[in-house]
């Protein structure tokens, strides 16, 4: 399973073409992908008006999603926040610990365009997709 993040279903619903987006619109039928809730409320957060705010709503939930919450989950991924500033590198979003630390706990692939999953990918083994 490849997770989604926000960074790249932001530029995919505004038809922004990169690596990543060209990467998810090819292989889209021929692997699985997904989103977690966090991700889900991200992106729905940039939605301006109702009517498109209930169209992405719609498309995204034809993804599996993935509920990240729990206190589990939340300790470890503030014990990975630990690690990873102990190692000089400090993740700037309490919500991207989250996201990796659900994706290295179950074991998913991430596609992203955000630099904070970098320290989680070099430092803990969170496998990411480099189309």
């Amino acid at each position: 399973m490849v997770i989604i993040d926000t960074t790249v279903w932001i530029d995919y619903l505004r038809g922004l073409q990169n690596n990543e987006t060209d990467y998810f619109d090819r292989e889209l039928g021929r692997q699985r992908f997904g989103l977690t809730d966090l991700i889900l409320c991200e992106t729905l957060q940039g939605v301006g008006d109702e009517n498109t705010f209930t169209r992405v709503q719609r498309e995204l939930r034809k993804f599996e999603v993935f509920e990240t919450g729990g206190q589990e989950l939340a300790i470890e991924a503030a014990r990975n926040f630990g690690k990873l500033r102990r190692r000089g590198r400090t993740v700037r979003k309490t919500i991207d610990c989250l996201i990796a630390t659900f994706c290295l706990r179950y074991g998913h692939a991430l596609l992203h365009r955000d630099r904070d999953y970098d320290h989680f990918e070099e430092f803990l083994g969170l496998t990411v997709i480099h189309p």
